[in-house]
């Protein structure tokens, strides 16, 4: 299956939640079923990393949104991370400091843009001025209402400047996400993991769900597509978002740059000297 095209939102498109199913795994049985396949997709996207570093005439911006407990940090560390530190960037985003909050809100954000030939991936993401201020009320409606419209803007100017961005929301069902809460309960290397707003968050669970189906409605362009990828089962979670990438980087037919010296007369200069010819 094409999960570019099967878990992509449309332009346009009103979005219901409830229409996707978290724990689809498209016919794979289980992680064993899933894993040559996600090994295979890692290699190639370490090598499209690499071509699109040497090539530096573009870049690549991954956004990462979900509830609590969805998978980011699961995809950075078992996706993201069969790329190269030397060309790939992640960053996160914390609640803003009292310098960020004086700007405008896609200032740090803006400072934290992809470079050409650079992968940036983002967990959480400018998105979060749309999701937890307005669940929370964090600021009045009027001005972040008027968000959705700045930030297809803001994205509009990076693709104009040749950064491609995929947006992946982590889809986990709300059962799924108590589960992972309660593993990180029983588990002494998670326990900093887990803290009890996590669970006041959960009554939010609706305000959250409706707060991403505008985002997803409103922010999902042609030029900077939102996925929602169901996420239930991690493994296929990765697979998905593994497959979506290699896609995507495949289709921008990134070229090794020509050399810029005389190959044949360095070789001829100190190879075959050293082989005594």
């Amino acid at each position: 299956m094409n999960y570019s095209k099967r878990f992509r939102i449309p332009e346009g498109n009103k979005v219901k939640l409830k229409d996707f199913d978290p724990g689809f795994t498209d016919g794979h049985e289980n992680k064993k079923s899933a894993l040559a396949k996600i090994e295979k997709l890692q290699q190639r996207m370490d090598e499209l990393q690499f071509k699109l570093y040497a090539e530096q005439n573009r870049s690549l911006l991954i956004c990462l949104q979900s509830t609590d407990a969805g998978g980011k940090d699961g995809v950075v560390r078992n996706v993201i991370g069969s790329m190269n530190p030397q060309g790939c960037r992640v960053v996160s985003f914390k609640e803003p400091s009292k310098e960020e909050l004086s700007h405008d809100f896609l200032w740090r954000i803006e400072h934290q843009a992809p470079k050409r030939g650079e992968v940036v991936i983002f967990n959480r993401s400018h998105y979060e001025d749309v999701l937890i201020v307005r669940v929370h009320d964090l600021v009045p409606k009027k001005v972040w209402s008027q968000r959705y419209e700045q930030i297809n803007a803001f994205e509009q100017r990076l693709v104009a400047n040749d950064t491609h961005i995929l947006k992946f929301f982590l889809h986990i069902s709300k059962e799924e996400q108590l589960q992972r809460f309660k593993q990180r309960l029983d588990d002494p290397a998670r326990y900093w993991k887990i803290s009890e707003a996590d669970y006041q968050e959960r009554e939010y669970w609706k305000d959250y769900e409706s707060a991403y189906e505008e985002v997803l409605s409103k922010c999902s362009t042609d030029i900077a597509p939102w996925f929602v990828i169901p996420s239930d089962h991690k493994w296929f979670r990765n697979l998905a978002v593994s497959q979506i990438i290699v896609e995507t980087m495949e289709n921008l037919d990134i070229k090794l740059p020509k050399p810029t010296v005389d190959i044949e007369a360095i070789r001829g200069k100190y190879h075959k000297a050293a082989n005594g010819e």
